[in-house]
């Protein structure tokens, strides 16, 4: 079945990590035009940072979780103050390297990464933030870690390392805060690599190929088994709403929504 493709938004700077409030807004960010946006109703607001805004999540408060790479740090929105807060902006005593993606798990800690300037060195790594406020590396080595989600049980945990083209998985024990059987998943090629994702409720995983304009889909048994065409070059990432995809695209400065036959798999909040 063909999935059909909406532009909604045109002439953003560079659009990151989509996200849905418990009111149905679209939040997302311009990572170029140092922006925290929100879409409703057919409205765009912007919400300047003062930073270089990347990955978007949001918890029970539909407080805006965001990782801010220029102030190399995870800060929230409060929309109800109009009002910014950095929660972290370091690890062991050195300020974070320009965290990229965030996910929360179901205990309600925030897991992230922090792939700094790694393209060419495996200089990256991910960070899980307790909510007593602990913080600690869970993986190191990477090549520019960026995207991540957690498979429907909530203890898989997918990671996207963009240069080398593939995907990782580790098992998330929550008691011990510990990413264990970490190791390569898949190949899902270039020619820049896999971005953001999200997954649906039957565990296939739509992730975002940037360079490649498409949205791969993969099986829960690693199998590729749909290239999704998009209207722009440089997907970055992709949430669901209901069985609606919502992707941002990089080199147009788009949104686009596509029509899935799943639904998308809600997503674990602080």
């Amino acid at each position: 079945m063909e999935m059909s493709v909406d532009i909604l938004i045109k002439g953003l700077d560079f659009p990151e990590g989509p996200a849905f409030d418990s009111k149905g807004n679209l939040w997302f960010v311009e990572l170029k035009g140092g922006n925290l946006c929100q879409w409703a109703d057919g409205v765009l607001k912007r919400f300047p940072t003062d930073g270089e805004p990347n990955g978007v999540a949001i918890d029970g408060n539909d407080h805006i979780w965001f990782c801010d790479a220029g102030q190399n740090a995870i800060r929230t929105y409060c929309p109800d103050s109009d009002s910014f807060e950095t929660v972290e902006n370091q690890i062991e005593n050195r300020p974070l390297f320009r965290p990229n993606d965030l996910t929360f798990d179901v205990n309600g800690n925030l897991l992230f990464t922090c792939p700094g300037d790694s393209r060419t060195e495996p200089t990256g790594y991910v960070c899980a933030l307790k909510m007593d406020g602990t913080v600690r590396k869970i993986a190191e080595s990477l090549y520019f870690p960026n995207g991540l989600a957690f498979a429907p049980e909530g203890k898989t945990l997918i990671i996207a390392e963009t240069y080398m083209h593939r995907l990782w998985k580790g098992t998330w024990d929550v008691q011990g805060f510990r990413l264990g059987n970490f190791e390569p998943w898949m190949v899902v090629g270039g020619p820049t690599g896999p971005d953001g994702m999200a997954f649906d409720v039957e565990g296939n995983l739509y992730v975002a190929i940037f360079g490649k304009q498409c949205i791969k889909k993969i099986s829960p048994l690693g199998e590729i088994v749909k290239e999704i065409p998009l209207s722009g070059k440089n997907p970055t990432n992709c949430a669901f709403q209901g069985t609606s995809l919502f992707v941002t695209e990089a080199e147009v400065g788009q949104i686009m929504r596509l029509a899935t036959p799943y639904l998308g798999l809600p997503l674990f909040s602080k």
